[in-house]
């Protein structure tokens, strides 16, 4: 049976097509998209020269209630560590690079939000990969 997708799916894919070519005119290089593993889902994954970013995108409509960086709390980030690490446990060519973990907040319009763009907006645990 075949699923609908929700409005906030659709709403999130068009905020993260946004964030990729926001990013993309950054300079960044497309790598993957939605990539997903048993520990969570990386919405995108790009390179910024010699380094391999995963970025987490965020989409509110408005910034009430914390907005979407808030969004970002300590157990999503320790989700989205554990999916970096399966993905780069599938994509062995990306190991010498190093990483980092960025978040792009989207508000307003879906097909053209505002952008924030945090660089290295949290570390993983030195336990976790030592990044």
């Amino acid at each position: 049976m075949a699923t609908e997708r929700t409005l906030a799916q659709d709403t999130g894919a068009r905020a993260e097509t946004a964030a990729r070519a926001f990013l993309e005119a950054q300079g960044l290089h497309f790598v993957a998209a939605n990539a997903a593993s048993r520990p969570g889902e990386l919405d995108l994954v790009m390179r910024d020269g010699e380094v391999l970013v995963f970025v987490e995108v965020r989409y509110r409509a408005s910034d009430r209630y914390g907005g979407a960086l808030a969004s970002v709390d300590r157990a999503k980030q320790r989700r989205l560590v554990r999916a970096a690490e399966a993905f780069l446990a599938r994509h062995r060519a990306f190991h010498a690079l190093r990483c980092r973990f960025d978040v792009v907040a989207a508000q307003g319009n879906p097909d053209a939000p505002r952008m924030h763009w945090v660089r290295d907006a949290f570390r993983a645990d030195d336990d976790a990969r030592g990044w």
